[in-house]
């Protein structure tokens, strides 16, 4: 793999500290994170960039040549960014976001923060919504950007869907149910006799759990039609019934038990999406860059919610 700009700034940080940890603590990764990209820089470069002397860390002889260059690269990276930001706007304008409910409490707060941090005067708008509604008012132009949920169909054609991670369902319920007792999940067909708490129009869950139940061969019943994400969590926790829903969403419901569905299971394809015929506005850009940052460190150090895989 090329040298990356990210390995550069972590070397030039171990560099001036001398020391792995402190250099991962001020670039804002872990130091398993940090030591696994310098060696990966190291691999790139063929040589040695650091030696342990007395307990010590000093540069070799490939790391002090590599140092002033690095600097300078990094110098020169951030004098652009700087004039280009100030040239295009980002320290104004406008940014409008849209992403499913489960999506918008999981993955969206990280990835505004950091957007916030490094442009703190532009103005951000968030939209929840199921994958649908969001698909709607991008193709309106009312978002620049959007967290959905691939349909099995594909994207729609008006759009450029940029797959970054993977989720899978489980069921929530009130009571164990019977059939997870022996084996601790579940399987679609377990589902046949179970009241379902099923989301309104416009939501993916309601459509992948319904074409998961029909390919098992059954239509499911329903305890109740319609909620949004809080009202079909608020149903399970009442009793009415049961629901397929992403894990991340009940982990802040100690009331509602959670199996998971045996394999396959049911899965959804999470990605990035915006209007294809039309030209991105600077700030959609950089939000979508933080974005694809974020996803990136996250699977390195572990941090993704739970049931959620790169792809």
């Amino acid at each position: 793999m090329p040298m990356q700009f990210h390995q550069l700034r972590y070397f030039v940080a171990v560099a001036e500290l001398r020391h792995f940890t402190q250099a991962a603590e001020h670039v804002g990764i872990t130091q398993p994170s940090l030591s696994k990209q310098i060696h990966a820089l190291e691999t790139e470069l063929g040589t040695p960039l650091f030696e342990r002397v007395r307990g010590n860390i000093a540069l070799t002889a490939a790391g002090e040549v590599l140092l002033p260059s690095a600097k300078r690269i990094l110098a020169d990276v951030e004098t652009a960014h700087r004039e280009v930001q100030e040239l295009v706007g980002l320290r104004r304008g406008r940014v409008r976001l849209g992403a499913t409910p489960s999506l918008v409490t999981s993955l969206a707060p990280p990835v505004l923060r950091r957007f916030r941090d490094a442009h703190p005067t532009v103005d951000l708008r968030v939209e929840e919504g199921g994958s649908q509604d969001l698909v709607r008012d991008l193709l309106r132009g009312d978002l620049d950007l959007a967290l959905i949920i691939m349909s099995a169909q594909g994207p729609d054609p008006g759009l450029r869907a940029e797959p970054i991670l993977r989720e899978s369902l489980v069921v929530a319920s009130l009571e164990p149910i019977p059939a997870a007792i022996a084996t601790g999940e579940l399987r679609i067909t377990d589902l046949r006799d179970q009241p379902l708490v099923m989301f309104r129009q416009g939501y993916d869950i309601r459509d992948a759990t319904l074409d998961a139940c029909r390919a098992a061969g059954f239509e499911p019943s329903f305890a109740v039609d319609g909620g949004e994400m809080d009202a079909v969590l608020s149903f399970v926790e009442a009793g009415l019934g049961v629901a397929l829903v992403p894990g991340i969403v009940v982990a802040r419901r100690p009331r509602i038990r959670v199996t998971p569905l045996a394999p396959p299971g049911v899965r959804r394809t999470i990605a990035v999406a915006r209007r294809r015929d039309a030209v991105p506005t600077h700030a959609g850009r950089e939000l979508r860059r933080i974005l694809l940052e974020y996803v990136r460190d996250a699977t390195d150090e572990g941090k993704l919610p739970p049931g959620v895989q790169p792809l």
